[in-house]
C-alpha cells in the first residue's frame, strides 16, 4: 500500500496562529494541533488541506508553502504542514473541542499532540516575522 499523507494547516492572522483542540481519539483528546487531515486518492496535498479545513473549520483557504520537515507517524503515514491563508469564512470547531489563536509567547505553553511539536521552531519563526502570507 502507498504511504498515507496527512496534511496540517498553519493558518496565520493578525491574531496569531490558529490551533485546534483534539476531541478524539481518547489518547489525544484535549491536546492541541494544527488542523488538517488525510489526503484522499487523487488529491494533491493542497486540495486535501483546503477540503479538510472547509470540513473541520468551515473556512476557505489558500494553501501556501510547506512549513518544516515531514513528520513520520505510525507505520506508513507521514504528516506535513503547509502555511494557509484564510480567504473567507470564520473558523468554527466542527470537528474539535475548541479553537484559539495563539501568539509566539503561547506556543510552548500548549499541550501539543506529539507530532506537531516538531514544527514549533518554524511556527515561532513565522509568528515572529509577522509573516503568514506567501
Amino acid at each position: 500500500m502507498d504511504e498515507q499523507i496527512v496534511v496540517a494547516g498553519a493558518l496565520f492572522s493578525e491574531a496569531g496562529l490558529l490551533v485546534a483542540q483534539r476531541q478524539r481519539p481518547p489518547e489525544l483528546a484535549g491536546l492541541w494541533e494544527l488542523p488538517g487531515g488525510k489526503v484522499a486518492a487523487g488529491e494533491s496535498d493542497a486540495e486535501a488541506l483546503a477540503r479538510e479545513l472547509r470540513e473541520e473549520l468551515g473556512v476557505e483557504v489558500s494553501v501556501g508553502a510547506r512549513l518544516g520537515a515531514d513528520v513520520a507517524l505510525k507505520a506508513g503515514m507521514t504528516l506535513r504542514a503547509y502555511r494557509a491563508t484564510l480567504t473567507s469564512g470564520s473558523p468554527h470547531p466542527h470537528d474539535h473541542r475548541a479553537l484559539r489563536w495563539v501568539t509566539v509567547d503561547e506556543l510552548d505553553d500548549l499541550p501539543w499532540v506529539p507530532a506537531d511539536r516538531a514544527w514549533l521552531a518554524e511556527l515561532a519563526d513565522a509568528l515572529r516575522s509577522g509573516a503568514p502570507l506567501d
